[in-house]
């Protein structure tokens, strides 16, 4: 697996430049509370500052980096509160994505599901956080994109970091195969067009992530 702050190629360089630094502060290379200077940065990826600086401040929207002006910029200290804040908003989002996509939904999306549920499972059994979180995210992507909903995409994308952090230092592998048996449930009512059984799993996925995140208090 790539390191997230290795150097990249010079393409689409903001954008590079947001994932590698993204990754590096959800996963905890970028810690809670450190101070981040563009330039460091900028050398660590091996790009120029404007776009470190240009995904910094894309950072800052998301609520990962926080920015003062003549002070300084550092990753954002983790605030559950605020946290289970965006993780309830997050939810009502997927309850809508599961409400405009369940009856819509194709084999092909049943299918991709299926797959990704998979290998959530096996990452679970494995230890392996990153695979079982980019699991999670590839199944319920299939709504948000069968949804077509931009602005519900938008916000799950601009929240989802923030929660994903907090969750990694949350995630216990009970947690995570408990979630798989919601998933089959969620992708049954799926196939069979049951947009309320849709709807009514995602809020039962969304309220245990919440439970779990209410174990963690704010300091």
């Amino acid at each position: 697996m790539t390191a997230p702050l290795a150097p990249v190629g010079r393409v689409l360089l903001r954008d590079q430049a947001l994932t590698r630094i993204r990754a590096a502060i959800v996963t905890g290379e970028l810690a809670p509370g450190a101070v981040v200077k563009d330039a460091e940065l900028a050398g660590r990826l091996g790009l120029s500052v404007a776009p470190v600086r240009a995904a910094l401040a894309k950072l800052v929207d998301e609520g990962l980096v926080e920015a003062k002006p003549q002070s300084h910029t550092r990753v954002t200290p983790l605030r559950p509160r605020q946290v289970r804040d965006a993780a309830a908003v997050v939810r009502v989002m997927h309850e809508l994505a599961a409400r405009e996509a369940a009856g819509r939904v194709t084999g092909d999306d049943v299918a991709a599901m299926r797959a990704a549920n998979a290998r959530f499972a096996a990452a679970v059994d494995a230890g392996d956080l990153d695979a079982a979180l980019a699991a999670d995210d590839e199944l319920h992507g299939v709504l948000l994109a069968r949804a077509g909903n931009g602005a519900l995409t938008a916000t799950v994308e601009r929240l989802t970091p923030a929660i994903r952090r907090l969750e990694r230092a949350r995630f216990a592998a009970a947690h995570g195969r408990g979630s798989v048996g919601l998933h089959e449930r969620l992708i049954a009512a799926c196939a069979a067009g049951d947009v309320d059984a849709a709807v009514a799993t995602t809020t039962e996925i969304w309220t245990a992530l919440l439970s779990e995140l209410e174990e963690t208090h704010d300091h």
